[in-house]
């Protein structure tokens, strides 16, 4: 009898949590990719790091898609009169590949896709979905930002980040900070606080081992 209740609590310590009323086959990690627009290939946004960024955003696109996992897309509707993200501009548009199937459309002024229409938080809550992973651009804005409130919010996050660049910025003395050195400072906030960074092919796996 006693190993049956070691057993049991075992098993207890072992299997994943879930949603109030939800079983484990229903269990879903949802796939976030924020502002994957064709204006970012504008010249305007200076040098940018990670050419196989958009090849992987698409890797995980396939991935997810195939097997049936929720996916989200984000846009970013510029209020800036010569963005090329505003609406109506042919760079508000997702980049090919990306404007595929998907669960969840949200449009967006600003850097978080939780304050976004629709409300995001809530239609996670509403699926029963706590596990995410972030990929998109551009790294240290809309992408991190939208990690740091999804930690906050208390989902499980897996922040992709070479299915995210970045571009070169000036600092507050008028100095240059590369893409690189963004992308890696980011890793560094976001890892072990608000998320666990990964690559794309560390994600490609955790998805499928946990189906």
């Amino acid at each position: 009898m006693h190993r049956i209740y070691n057993a049991i609590n075992v098993l207890y310590t072992v299997l994943p949590t879930y949603a109030p009323g939800m079983s484990p086959a229903r269990a879903r990690h949802a796939l976030i990719v924020v502002d994957a627009q064709q204006g970012f290939d504008d010249p305007v946004w200076g040098n940018r790091n990670n050419p196989l960024a958009e090849q992987n955003i698409r890797a995980l696109l396939t991935a997810w898609r195939a097997v049936d996992q929720p996916v989200v897309l984000v846009r970013h509707d510029s209020v800036t009169p010569a963005s090329p993200l505003r609406p109506g501009q042919p760079g508000n548009a997702l980049l090919p590949g990306i404007d595929g199937a998907h669960d969840l459309f949200v449009t967006k002024t600003v850097n978080s896709a939780f304050y976004g229409t629709p409300d995001l938080d809530g239609w996670l809550r509403a699926e029963g979905i706590n596990e995410i992973t972030i990929c998109g651009i551009t790294t240290n804005h809309c992408c991190e930002t939208t990690a740091r409130m999804a930690g906050n919010l208390g989902y499980e996050v897996a922040f992709a980040i070479d299915a995210t660049f970045t571009f070169d910025r000036l600092d507050p003395d008028g100095l240059v900070v590369s893409a690189e050195d963004l992308s890696r400072i980011t890793a560094t906030n976001l890892h072990g606080e608000f998320a666990t960074v990964v690559t794309t092919a560390e994600t490609e796996r955790r998805l499928l081992a946990a189906l």
